[in-house]
């Protein structure tokens, strides 16, 4: 049997509390959280409390020093990313770092040459991919039923979903709105699809109007409209070097039908369209036999209840058989460059190369 691997928790908010946390429980003979890490002591007592974890720190270095430690979450908002990642990797921990992996390009550049002067795994927490439906479309594509895939749309849309919670609003801490906050799911979960061409050149456009109006509802609560410093909305038009696009929307506030998250693919065999939201939920497969246009629905698709159960199970099983990232940090690289693109874009009027070297 495999050793049982000892976890540390830096960051024990929301994102720990229902996702991590349960992931790491889900395999009680192969892992144990061992250490609760918070800057709100409160915060940190109260969980380890409630989930039998021993120690508890406000420095997550105490974490590091630890050498009974394998791997850490860090589960912190997007500006402490960086430093505790690197510095774990340095310490010889495996890290799952929260997405997006940074705040922008060149701090995940940083992060991914960290983790491959260690040689410790740095995934990034982006559990979509796990679904039933990534699941099942992944070999779907990879057993050639879709032929290349050269266009899709992808769309993370809510109509008033801004959350008033934590430092979602606040571009200093999070580095951006709903581009790189719910965005940045589906983006990935595409590219997976897609095999993860490399990004070449964006176009985009962002919108703060609706975001910052005191007069809008907004379904998750009110919150104060002075300080939404982050889009409400933003668009994008990636290219890719094997000559395929992706359309990318995203919104907190928008003016539309439901709230749309999913996405639909364009190959030379065949089309998909995979949504997630209750109002436009499924899996549809588009083809042609015998020149008569079939619409497929698939019944055998893996019925996963939790996609992020599902991410820590990678994550442990990794380190346990010494294989690669389940969800590499080079792939959220590319998730930053293509988001740095895309707001430069916004900014320049013009389209913007992406470097994804590091």
């Amino acid at each position: 049997m495999a050793k049982k691997l000892k976890i540390g928790l830096i960051g024990t908010g929301g994102i720990a509390q229902s996702c991590h946390i349960p992931g790491y429980q889900s395999l009680p003979d192969e892992c144990e959280i061992v250490w609760a890490c918070d800057t709100n002591e409160e915060v940190a007592k109260k969980v380890a409390a409630e989930h039998g974890i021993a120690n508890v720190t406000t420095n997550y270095q105490d974490v590091l020093s630890d050498a009974s430690v394998d791997a850490v979450s860090i589960t912190t908002p997007n500006k402490f990313h960086k430093q505790p990642t690197i510095d774990s990797l340095k310490a010889g921990k495996h890290v799952l770092c929260e997405k997006p992996l940074a705040m922008n390009g060149p701090e995940a550049r940083d992060m991914c040459k960290a983790a491959r002067d260690s040689g410790k795994i740095l995934q990034v927490a982006l559990q979509q991919r796990f679904s039933g439906a990534g699941q099942f479309m992944r070999k779907f594509i990879a057993d050639g039923g879709m032929g290349e895939i050269y266009y899709a749309r992808a769309q993370a849309l809510r109509r008033r979903g801004v959350p008033a919670w934590g430092v979602f609003i606040d571009k200093e801490q999070q580095g951006g709105g709903p581009l790189i906050d719910i965005g940045v799911h589906i983006l990935d979960f595409t590219l997976t699809m897609m095999g993860y061409p490399k990004p070449v050149s964006a176009s985009g456009m962002t919108w703060d109007t609706l975001g910052k109006n005191p007069e809008l509802y907004n379904m998750w609560g009110d919150y104060d409209r002075t300080k939404f410093t982050v889009e409400d909305m933003a668009v994008g038009f990636i290219r890719f070097e094997n000559d395929a696009v992706v359309v990318l929307e995203s919104s907190f506030m928008s003016n539309l039908d439901g709230n749309p998250y999913g996405t639909q693919l364009f190959g030379t065999k065949a089309g998909a369209r995979m949504y997630f939201d209750q109002q436009f939920k499924g899996l549809e497969i588009y083809t042609e036999q015998n020149g008569q246009l079939f619409n497929m629905t698939p019944i055998n698709v893996p019925d996963v209840k939790s996609p992020h159960t599902e991410e820590i199970v990678a994550f442990v099983r990794a380190i346990q058989s010494n294989g690669p990232s389940p969800v590499p940090g080079e792939q959220g690289l590319i998730l930053n460059a293509i988001f740095d693109a895309l707001y430069k874009s916004a900014e320049t009027r013009t389209e913007e190369k992406i470097d994804v070297s590091f």
